[in-house]
């Protein structure tokens, strides 16, 4: 080739292959590296770029080592799939933070795609029915993709994240169970029960159940001895032990 034409890519490619040209080589790559940047672009992705733009480069490498003169199709369009597939690996290899099923992954990257595909074709957001025509596609399956997608957005509880105490992790803001919510209906009913009791046995309840307080330190409270407390303790609990059986009248 003279010195001032410009080497196409299949040129440089044959020139690697067959003569083991690395200035060959490493001159395609160059030209193609902004079609790899544009593959990585396509999944939009900001978190991963660099990690996308690796997997497309990767992809990039093996087409320079695949690729077959006699096939007919030139370097870019074989490098090209290619590089989409590297990507599409590496996003379903690491980006997922639930496991889901390959299928159910795949359809979710092609219903994204051909919700963007029509809604910039309608200029409004497409149909479920209008999405599953488009890939061939059930309803139910476009759903599906669908709620997998979401888990693309999943935040681990260990994010830190502003809130009114400073910057806490996510976890210590998430609601737990209140065991006492188990005993709601109890407190209720206690509360209805609390006319049947004296103003001593009330206290000598509140004493013990809920101050936590010995016999002996309720009597110094009331004022009586340990026995009388053991009696009026007796007495009440009996007490509303039959109200709640229905016994009292």
């Amino acid at each position: 080739m003279a010195a001032d034409q410009h080497p196409t890519d299949e040129w440089l490619l044959l020139r690697y292959r067959r003569f083991g040209d690395q200035n060959a080589r490493e001159q395609l790559a160059s030209r193609l590296m902004p079609l790899a940047e544009h593959v990585a672009r396509q999944y939009r992705h900001p978190r991963y770029e660099a990690d996308l733009l690796q997997a497309a480069a990767l992809g990039l490498a093996k087409a320079i080592e695949g690729w077959d003169e006699h096939r007919g199709r030139t370097v870019r369009t074989y490098a090209l799939p290619t590089m989409h597939g590297e990507v599409k690996r590496w996003l379903r290899d690491n980006v997922w933070p639930l496991h889901v099923p390959r299928r159910v992954r795949d359809d979710a990257v092609a219903v994204r795609r051909a919700t963007e595909a029509l809604s910039a074709r309608t200029g409004r957001a497409p149909t479920i029915g209008e999405i599953g025509a488009l890939l061939g596609l059930s309803a139910e399956s476009v759903l599906e993709a669908r709620e997998a997608a979401a888990l693309l957005h999943c935040v681990s509880l260990d994010a830190h994240v502003a809130a009114l105490e400073g910057d806490v992790a996510l976890g210590d803001l998430v609601g737990t169970i209140d065991v006492r919510l188990a005993r709601a209906e109890q407190l209720v009913a206690l509360g209805a029960m609390r006319p049947l009791l004296r103003d001593d046995e009330r206290l000598a309840l509140r004493l013990r159940f809920v101050d936590d307080l010995t016999q002996t330190q309720i009597a110094r409270r009331l004022g009586c001895s340990q026995m009388q407390v053991s009696r009026i303790l007796r007495r009440a609990l009996d007490r509303l032990h039959a109200a709640a059986q229905g016994q009292v009248t």
